[in-house]
């Protein structure tokens, strides 16, 4: 009977440890779950397939370069030896503002920062930007999933379709 009550008791500090880890990174982030906001240090980062010695962090691509002193960038070997890890972020960023009414503004420096960066990936990797073949030409009938085809296309340089 000592067992069962020690497990119980065991069950219940787990659940209890997972609820107010929950909690707390809701209150120290200022995100829900499933909340997709940039973390709390305002670094992004890609991985790249490329030796830190290879990437010249004095001269960065176009995409990253035309931000000059308004960010700060890093080169650091990736976890488990896999290439670098770029990473960048807004030196002033405005904290108050909620990025939701920025991005349908048109104006949201951080998803303009993270498009920025993977084709600053693309380029040290490939050389080049990768883009997707032409949508066709022409009048589209208006149907609810074209729409929301387009939507996620027009969102997808900045955040990435999901």
């Amino acid at each position: 009977m000592t067992s069962a009550l020690g497990s119980v008791a065991s069950l219940a500090a787990r659940a209890g440890g997972t609820v107010v880890r929950q909690v707390r990174s809701v209150l120290e982030h200022g995100n829900g779950p499933g909340a997709a906001s940039a973390p709390a240090s305002g670094w992004l980062v890609v991985s790249i397939y490329r030796e830190p010695t290879e990437i010249d962090a004095t001269s960065l691509p176009a995409p990253l370069a035309a931000y000059g002193d308004r960010i700060e960038t890093r080169i650091r070997p990736a976890p488990g030896g896999k290439g670098s890890e770029l990473a960048a972020r807004l030196i002033q960023r405005d904290s108050g503002s909620a990025p939701g009414p920025a991005r349908l503004t048109g104006s949201d420096p951080q998803g303009d920062l993270r498009s920025a960066l993977r084709k600053a990936k693309q380029l040290i990797e490939v050389g080049e930007v990768l883009a997707v073949d032409p949508t066709p030409h022409g009048k589209r009938n208006a149907t609810p999933a074209g729409a929301a085809l387009e939507a996620a296309t027009k969102r997808a340089p900045k955040g990435g379709v999901l």
